[in-house]
Protein backbone atom coordinates (compact mmCIF):
# COMPACT_ATOMS: atom_id res chain seq x y z
CA UNK A 1 0.00 0.00 0.00
CA UNK A 2 1.61 3.36 -0.93
CA UNK A 3 0.72 6.58 0.21
CA UNK A 4 1.00 9.94 -1.42
CA UNK A 5 3.32 12.54 -0.04
CA UNK A 6 0.77 14.66 1.55
CA UNK A 7 -0.63 11.52 3.02
CA UNK A 8 1.92 10.16 3.96
CA UNK A 9 3.11 13.10 5.78
CA UNK A 10 -0.13 13.21 8.06
CA UNK A 11 1.12 10.04 9.24
CA UNK A 12 4.70 11.24 9.82
CA UNK A 13 3.35 14.42 11.65
CA UNK A 14 1.16 11.77 14.15
CA UNK A 15 4.65 10.50 14.90
CA UNK A 16 6.11 13.53 15.55
CA UNK A 17 8.61 13.74 12.67
CA UNK A 18 7.97 17.90 12.00
CA UNK A 19 6.75 18.47 8.49
CA UNK A 20 6.46 22.02 6.70
CA UNK A 21 2.84 23.77 6.73
CA UNK A 22 1.10 22.38 3.63
CA UNK A 23 -2.66 22.47 1.60
CA UNK A 24 -3.96 19.49 -0.42
CA UNK A 25 -5.71 21.30 -3.87
CA UNK A 26 -7.68 19.04 -7.11
CA UNK A 27 -8.95 22.32 -8.50
CA UNK A 28 -6.79 26.25 -8.86
CA UNK A 29 -9.79 27.54 -7.55
CA UNK A 30 -9.92 25.66 -4.43
CA UNK A 31 -6.49 27.18 -3.51
CA UNK A 32 -7.57 29.73 -0.98
CA UNK A 33 -4.97 30.47 1.73
CA UNK A 34 -1.64 28.76 0.53
CA UNK A 35 1.41 28.89 2.46
CA UNK A 36 3.31 31.72 0.27
CA UNK A 37 5.82 31.30 -0.59
CA UNK A 38 5.39 28.10 -1.66
CA UNK A 39 6.29 24.82 -3.80
CA UNK A 40 3.42 23.44 -6.09
CA UNK A 41 4.16 19.62 -5.64
CA UNK A 42 2.01 17.02 -7.95
CA UNK A 43 1.12 14.19 -6.18
CA UNK A 44 1.46 11.18 -8.11
CA UNK A 45 3.30 7.52 -7.00
CA UNK A 46 5.97 8.05 -8.91
CA UNK A 47 9.23 9.09 -8.78
CA UNK A 48 11.13 12.10 -10.87
CA UNK A 49 8.27 14.80 -10.05
CA UNK A 50 10.70 17.30 -10.18
CA UNK A 51 12.45 16.44 -13.75
CA UNK A 52 9.20 16.12 -15.21
CA UNK A 53 7.83 19.42 -14.28
CA UNK A 54 5.54 18.36 -11.39
CA UNK A 55 7.24 20.72 -8.93
CA UNK A 56 7.38 24.09 -9.04
CA UNK A 57 7.67 27.61 -7.02
CA UNK A 58 5.26 30.16 -6.33
CA UNK A 59 5.84 33.35 -4.72
CA UNK A 60 1.64 34.64 -4.84
CA UNK A 61 -1.61 33.21 -4.41
CA UNK A 62 -2.42 34.21 -8.14
CA UNK A 63 1.06 32.46 -9.30
CA UNK A 64 -0.22 29.27 -6.87
CA UNK A 65 -3.33 29.08 -8.91
CA UNK A 66 -1.56 29.40 -12.46
CA UNK A 67 1.22 26.97 -11.62
CA UNK A 68 -1.59 24.63 -10.02
CA UNK A 69 -3.30 24.69 -13.39
CA UNK A 70 -0.32 23.63 -15.59
CA UNK A 71 0.77 20.85 -13.47
CA UNK A 72 -2.87 19.35 -12.69
CA UNK A 73 -3.57 17.15 -15.58
CA UNK A 74 -0.38 16.56 -16.64
CA UNK A 75 1.03 12.51 -17.27
CA UNK A 76 3.70 12.18 -15.12
CA UNK A 77 5.47 8.78 -16.25
CA UNK A 78 2.28 7.04 -16.44
CA UNK A 79 0.14 8.54 -13.69
CA UNK A 80 -2.32 11.65 -14.22
CA UNK A 81 -1.91 14.56 -11.50
CA UNK A 82 -5.37 14.91 -9.86
CA UNK A 83 -4.19 16.98 -7.06
CA UNK A 84 -1.47 19.20 -6.05
CA UNK A 85 0.36 19.82 -2.46
CA UNK A 86 0.97 23.26 -1.71
CA UNK A 87 4.04 23.06 0.82
CA UNK A 88 5.83 26.52 2.35
CA UNK A 89 9.07 27.07 1.12
CA UNK A 90 12.02 26.08 3.29
CA UNK A 91 15.11 28.37 3.43
CA UNK A 92 17.23 25.21 2.89
CA UNK A 93 20.78 24.52 4.76
CA UNK A 94 21.58 20.92 4.54
CA UNK A 95 20.10 18.00 3.06
CA UNK A 96 19.91 14.37 4.37
CA UNK A 97 18.30 11.05 4.17
CA UNK A 98 16.93 8.85 6.04
CA UNK A 99 15.41 5.54 5.34
CA UNK A 100 14.09 2.31 6.92
CA UNK A 101 13.05 -0.76 4.80
CA UNK A 102 13.17 -3.97 5.42
CA UNK A 103 16.26 -6.27 4.21
CA UNK A 104 14.75 -9.26 3.43
CA UNK A 105 18.07 -11.31 3.24
CA UNK A 106 18.62 -10.09 6.57
CA UNK A 107 14.94 -10.75 7.82
CA UNK A 108 16.11 -7.54 9.76
CA UNK A 109 15.04 -3.89 9.05
CA UNK A 110 17.61 -2.30 7.81
CA UNK A 111 18.64 2.11 8.89
CA UNK A 112 20.05 4.33 6.13
CA UNK A 113 21.51 7.66 6.61
CA UNK A 114 23.14 10.46 4.94
CA UNK A 115 24.58 13.72 4.93
CA UNK A 116 24.12 13.97 1.18
CA UNK A 117 20.25 13.96 0.75
CA UNK A 118 18.23 15.58 -2.03
CA UNK A 119 19.61 12.98 -4.61
CA UNK A 120 19.05 9.59 -5.21
CA UNK A 121 20.85 7.32 -2.59
CA UNK A 122 22.14 5.11 -5.23
CA UNK A 123 24.22 8.08 -6.45
CA UNK A 124 25.98 8.72 -3.00
CA UNK A 125 29.82 6.38 -2.41
CA UNK A 126 28.54 3.77 -0.53
CA UNK A 127 31.31 5.12 2.02
CA UNK A 128 28.87 8.28 2.87
CA UNK A 129 26.21 6.20 3.68
CA UNK A 130 25.55 4.40 7.65
CA UNK A 131 23.76 1.60 7.15
CA UNK A 132 22.36 -0.94 10.39
CA UNK A 133 20.70 -3.67 11.01
CA UNK A 134 17.82 -2.84 13.59
CA UNK A 135 16.93 -6.73 15.63
CA UNK A 136 13.06 -6.45 15.82
CA UNK A 137 13.42 -7.56 19.36
CA UNK A 138 15.26 -4.52 20.88
CA UNK A 139 14.28 -1.78 18.41
CA UNK A 140 16.88 1.31 17.71
CA UNK A 141 19.12 1.35 21.05
CA UNK A 142 21.23 4.49 21.76
CA UNK A 143 24.65 3.01 20.64
CA UNK A 144 23.45 3.17 16.98
CA UNK A 145 22.18 6.69 17.05
CA UNK A 146 25.72 7.76 18.48
CA UNK A 147 27.33 5.77 15.88
CA UNK A 148 25.18 7.27 13.29
CA UNK A 149 25.77 10.94 14.30
CA UNK A 150 29.47 10.14 14.90
CA UNK A 151 29.68 9.07 10.94
CA UNK A 152 27.34 12.20 9.26
CA UNK A 153 29.05 14.14 11.96
CA UNK A 154 26.17 16.87 12.50
CA UNK A 155 26.48 19.93 14.53
CA UNK A 156 24.84 18.85 17.91
CA UNK A 157 21.78 20.72 17.24
CA UNK A 158 20.77 19.30 14.24
CA UNK A 159 22.31 15.88 15.22
CA UNK A 160 19.40 16.13 18.35
CA UNK A 161 16.42 16.81 16.43
CA UNK A 162 17.88 13.99 13.41
CA UNK A 163 18.07 11.62 16.27
CA UNK A 164 14.49 12.28 17.65
CA UNK A 165 13.44 11.95 13.70
CA UNK A 166 14.89 8.41 13.23
CA UNK A 167 13.59 7.13 16.81
CA UNK A 168 10.25 8.52 15.66
CA UNK A 169 10.44 6.91 12.10
CA UNK A 170 11.07 3.98 13.42
CA UNK A 171 8.25 3.99 16.13
CA UNK A 172 5.97 4.80 12.74
CA UNK A 173 7.52 1.89 10.82
CA UNK A 174 7.42 -0.83 13.11
CA UNK A 175 3.52 0.51 14.48
CA UNK A 176 2.10 0.56 10.59
CA UNK A 177 3.98 -2.19 10.10
CA UNK A 178 5.56 -0.66 7.37
CA UNK A 179 7.89 -2.06 4.06
CA UNK A 180 9.54 1.57 3.54
CA UNK A 181 9.77 4.66 5.25
CA UNK A 182 11.68 7.10 3.36
CA UNK A 183 12.31 10.73 4.06
CA UNK A 184 14.60 12.50 0.79
CA UNK A 185 15.36 15.28 2.01
CA UNK A 186 14.87 15.68 5.68
CA UNK A 187 16.01 19.30 5.39
CA UNK A 188 18.30 21.08 8.22
CA UNK A 189 16.98 24.69 7.79
CA UNK A 190 18.92 27.40 7.95
CA UNK A 191 17.00 28.56 11.47
CA UNK A 192 18.08 25.21 12.78
CA UNK A 193 14.89 23.43 12.31
CA UNK A 194 15.31 19.57 10.92
CA UNK A 195 12.12 18.73 8.52
CA UNK A 196 11.00 16.29 6.21
CA UNK A 197 11.13 17.94 2.64
CA UNK A 198 9.46 14.57 0.77
CA UNK A 199 8.28 11.48 2.07
CA UNK A 200 7.45 8.02 1.44
CA UNK A 201 5.53 5.67 2.75
CA UNK A 202 4.55 1.76 1.84
CA UNK A 203 2.61 -0.20 4.12
CA UNK A 204 2.83 -4.17 3.81
CA UNK A 205 -0.36 -5.58 1.71
CA UNK A 206 -0.81 -8.51 4.17
CA UNK A 207 -1.43 -6.39 7.63
CA UNK A 208 -3.70 -4.25 5.64
CA UNK A 209 -6.23 -6.02 7.96
CA UNK A 210 -4.90 -3.92 10.97
CA UNK A 211 -5.24 -0.38 9.38
CA UNK A 212 -8.78 -0.05 8.29
CA UNK A 213 -8.80 3.62 8.66
CA UNK A 214 -6.51 3.06 5.25
CA UNK A 215 -9.02 1.11 3.13
CA UNK A 216 -10.18 3.90 1.41
CA UNK A 217 -7.12 5.40 0.43
CA UNK A 218 -6.92 6.20 -3.59
CA UNK A 219 -4.11 3.90 -4.96
CA UNK A 220 -4.35 5.17 -8.53
CA UNK A 221 -6.55 1.54 -8.78
CA UNK A 222 -8.22 1.07 -12.01
CA UNK A 223 -12.18 0.33 -11.54
CA UNK A 224 -11.60 -3.37 -12.19
CA UNK A 225 -8.77 -3.71 -9.51
CA UNK A 226 -10.39 -1.80 -7.01
CA UNK A 227 -13.67 -4.38 -7.37
CA UNK A 228 -11.06 -7.30 -7.42
CA UNK A 229 -9.01 -5.58 -4.03
CA UNK A 230 -12.46 -5.18 -2.49
CA UNK A 231 -13.48 -8.87 -2.85
CA UNK A 232 -10.52 -9.98 -1.38
CA UNK A 233 -9.04 -10.68 -4.98
CA UNK A 234 -5.20 -9.90 -6.14
CA UNK A 235 -5.50 -8.62 -9.51
CA UNK A 236 -3.14 -6.73 -11.84
CA UNK A 237 -4.67 -5.24 -15.16
CA UNK A 238 -2.59 -5.41 -17.90
CA UNK A 239 -2.57 -4.59 -21.80
CA UNK A 240 -4.11 -7.19 -23.89
CA UNK A 241 -7.14 -9.46 -23.88
CA UNK A 242 -6.00 -12.99 -22.37
CA UNK A 243 -6.58 -12.97 -18.92
CA UNK A 244 -4.19 -15.39 -16.42
CA UNK A 245 -5.62 -16.85 -13.36
CA UNK A 246 -2.60 -18.99 -11.74
CA UNK A 247 -0.67 -20.11 -8.29
CA UNK A 248 2.36 -18.51 -6.84
CA UNK A 249 4.22 -15.55 -7.98
CA UNK A 250 6.99 -17.96 -10.01
CA UNK A 251 4.18 -19.66 -12.46
CA UNK A 252 2.57 -16.67 -13.00
CA UNK A 253 5.69 -14.90 -13.93
CA UNK A 254 6.53 -17.82 -16.05
CA UNK A 255 3.18 -18.10 -17.35
CA UNK A 256 3.19 -14.17 -18.77
CA UNK A 257 6.77 -14.57 -20.05
CA UNK A 258 5.43 -17.22 -22.46
CA UNK A 259 2.36 -15.70 -23.60
CA UNK A 260 4.69 -12.85 -24.47
CA UNK A 261 6.62 -14.52 -27.08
Amino acid sequence: MKFLEYKAKEIFARYGIPIPRGAIASRPDGIVDPPLPCMVKAQVLVGGRGKAGGIKPAETLDEARSVAGQILGMDIHGYRVKEVYLEERLDIGRELYLSLTIDRSAREPLLMASAKGGIDIEEVPREQIYMEHIPAVVGIQPYVLRSLLKQLALPKEVGEQFASVVRNAYDLFRKEDAELVEINPLVGTKDGRVVAGDAKLVIDDSAEYRHAEYANLDQDRTPLEQEAHDKGITFIQLEGDIGVIANGAGLTMATLDILSL
